[in-house]
């Protein structure tokens, strides 16, 4: 059998599910996506809610630990660093993928593994979503040029 290179798509009504090679997600349709795994839900008029999404954690391994270092009320931009996760395989710096005013971490934050979508959600911002953030159909090419360039790498 061989892999599909746009991967294999099915709708699910408010999510796609999408697999290839080796990995599989579900992917709610009502989100943005960013280039760097993150993701992005409007909970409120202007309020984000990110999270980093099943891809970028399977990436990083089993959930460490993770720091927050924007306050509450503090001014945030596209690309600012603030904060970092480890898991066992990578540690990495977590960028703000939304301008504007940091609300708060998620404070019941176990193991985004366990929903990556829901309850495993990072940070929250009040403000203007990166520009660079796409559709679900957007992030399925973003994943199929990144498996495809670790492909190239093996």
């Amino acid at each position: 059998m061989t892999d599909n290179p746009q991967g294999v798509v099915t709708d699910l009504g408010d999510s796609l599910s999408y697999s290839r090679c080796k990995f599989s997600t579900t992917l709610p349709k009502s989100y943005r996506y960013t280039p760097g795994h993150y993701w992005l839900s409007q909970t409120a008029p202007g309020v984000w809610r990110v999270g980093l999404t099943r891809f970028a954690l399977r990436m990083l391994g089993d959930f460490v630990e993770m720091q927050l270092d924007a306050k509450p009320g503090a001014p945030v931009q596209v690309g600012e660093e603030i904060g970092w996760y480890e898991g066992l395989k990578a540690r990495t710096d977590l960028f703000c993928v939304v301008a504007g005013g940091f609300e708060r971490a998620n404070p019941d934050l176990s193991d985004p593994r366990d929903d990556p979508y829901g309850a495993g959600w990072l940070y929250e911002v009040r403000g203007t979503p990166d520009p660079q953030s796409v559709d679900v159909r957007g992030y399925i090419a973003v994943l199929n040029a990144t498996i495809d360039k670790l492909q190239e790498e093996d």
